[in-house]
């Protein structure tokens, strides 16, 4: 399985963010992932190959999606949150696919989805716990399964035209739905419990 490779390319204006000062959030991902990196810095083509000593496999797709995360807007910080847990994941809308490929279109969607002074993204993310980046033709989201679903929903509303007021509405009540499962799941005896 050693010498396994994937490919992401990502926007050359990402390309830095991606290698870090000094070379160290390149540096990061290769030690914590048993990846190497090739990022061509002309083309913002990156290579991710998995080392010899690489002892599971999934690491390469795990390394896959925090390049794409960087490459999607996110600071390297909220992309490593990809590396906390298994539960993790990255979900990329592409506008596009929405609206066609309008810029003018695009920009409209995104400006909802940001808000007057970022206020609707910081609603979002503040209700969900998820991360949101908007960046070029795509929102971007990173959080657990449940964050990532709800923040997804929550874009998907405001792209379909729904009122601002309605969306947060929604994620007022998937927010006490989840603490509600949370606290279901801590008061549940472990013997009832279904593993």
């Amino acid at each position: 399985m050693a010498g396994t490779n994937v490919f992401v390319k990502i926007p050359l204006e990402r390309v830095g963010a991606l290698i870090g000062p000094n070379g160290r959030v390149k540096e990061r991902i290769e030690k914590r992932l048993s990846v190497g990196l090739q990022v061509d810095s002309e083309t913002g083509e990156v290579t991710v190959t998995l080392v010899p000593t690489a002892e599971d496999p999934t690491v390469l797709f795990r390394a896959q999606e925090v390049v794409t995360a960087i490459g999607r807007g996110f600071s390297p910080e909220r992309a490593f949150r990809l590396l906390e847990d298994d539960d993790t994941v990255l979900k990329v809308v592409d506008l596009r696919e929405v609206v066609g490929k309008s810029e003018a279109d695009i920009k409209r969607l995104k400006g909802r989805v940001i808000g007057k002074s970022g206020k609707t993204r910081k609603i979002v993310e503040e209700l969900t716990e998820a991360n949101i980046s908007v960046y070029g033709h795509t929102i971007s989201i990173i959080g657990t399964m449940e964050q990532a679903e709800a923040a997804g929903e929550a874009i998907q509303m405001l792209i379909g035209g729904s009122q601002h007021r309605t969306v947060y509405e929604f994620l007022h009540r998937k927010r006490r739905e989840l603490k509600k499962r949370k606290l279901e799941l801590w008061e549940t005896p472990p013997e009832k419990l279904k593993l």
